[in-house]
C-alpha cells in the first residue's frame, strides 16, 4: 500500500494505492500553520480504517508544509520509504524550461502520469488556486506553458474590488445572458473559463504544430470542462498517478 501527498496553495489530496489501483482519497483544506504533530495526526485519522502503508510518496507547491511534512516522515514513518519530489528525485521527465528549478513538483508529476496514460503530446489543464497549462512533447518531456489565476481566486478578487458585487455559488447558469446580478457573475465564470481554456489549447496546439490530447485535472475542472470544446480526457487523480510512478521509479 501506497500512501501519495499532494499538498497544493488551497487543498491537499492524500491517496491510498493498492498497487496500480487508487483504492481510496481524501481533499483536505492546506493549512500553511499545521504542525508535523498535527499533520501526522490527520493522516492516522485518515487510515484508521486502512491497512499500514509500505511507501509514501509527496509533493507540495507550499514550502511551509513540506517542512512539516519531512518530520512527519521523519519522525512518525521512520521505517518506511519516502520519496518527496524535488531537485535531485528521480522522474524521467527532461525539463525544457529556462530554468528547471523553477518548475512546480506537481507540473513535473502530472506531466510524467499524462505521458503513461495517454501518450503524447499533451496539454495538461490543471484547475486549482491557479489554472495551469503544462504542455508534454510527443516523448514525454515538459516543454513549459503558462498560469492563470484560479477560478476560485478570480471571483473571490471581483467581489473584494467590485463594490456592487459579491460571490456566488460557482455553477452553470441557465443561459449565457444573465438575467440578474448572480447569473451574469457565473456566466462570466464558467463560460469566460471554458473560452480562456479553448483559447489557450488552440493558441498552444498552433504554436507546437500538433493535435494534443487534453487532459483537465484539479479540484475545480468539473466547473467547466462540460462547457470546453477541447478538452479530451478528464482524470481528477493525475497528480496522484504522478506520485505513485515517481515511487515505482525511485524504488530501491
Amino acid at each position: 500500500m501506497l500512501l501519495t501527498i499532494d499538498v497544493g496553495n488551497t487543498n491537499t489530496v492524500v491517496g491510498y494505492f493498492d498497487g496500480d489501483r487508487l483504492a481510496e482519497s481524501w481533499r483536505i483544506k492546506t493549512d500553511t500553520r499545521a504542525t508535523a504533530d498535527e499533520l501526522a495526526l490527520l493522516l492516522r485519522g485518515l487510515l484508521a480504517d486502512s491497512p499500514p502503508p509500505d511507501g509514501i510518496a509527496a509533493c507540495s507547491t507550499v514550502p511551509a508544509v513540506l517542512h512539516e511534512l519531512r518530520s512527519v516522515f521523519g519522525r512518525y514513518y521512520t521505517s518506511l520509504p519516502a520519496v518527496i519530489v524535488e531537485p535531485g528525485v528521480k522522474t524521467g521527465v527532461p525539463l525544457l524550461y529556462d530554468n528547471p528549478r523553477e518548475v512546480g513538483a506537481d507540473r513535473i508529476v502530472n506531466t510524467l502520469a499524462a505521458h503513461h496514460l495517454y501518450g503524447g503530446p499533451a496539454i495538461v489543464v490543471d484547475f486549482g488556486t491557479s489554472t495551469n497549462f503544462d504542455v508534454v512533447s510527443e516523448k514525454g518531456e515538459f516543454l513549459g506553458g503558462a498560469l492563470a489565476p484560479g477560478i476560485e481566486i478570480s471571483i473571490d478578487a471581483l467581489a473584494a474590488r467590485g463594490a456592487r458585487l459579491f460571490k456566488v455559488e460557482l455553477a452553470r447558469p441557465r443561459s449565457v445572458i444573465g438575467k440578474s446580478t448572480v447569473e451574469a457573475l457565473q456566466s462570466g465564470m464558467v463560460y469566460g473559463f471554458a473560452g480562456q481554456i479553448d483559447g489557450m489549447v488552440r493558441r498552444i496546439s498552433d504554436e507546437i504544430d500538433a493535435d494534443p490530447v487534453v487532459i483537465a485535472t484539479g479540484g475545480l475542472a468539473q466547473l467547466v470542462i462540460d462547457e470546453c470544446e477541447t478538452v479530451t480526457e478528464y482524470e481528477p487523480d493525475l497528480t496522484l498517478i504522478g506520485l505513485r510512478l515517481v515511487f515505482d521509479r525511485n524504488r530501491v
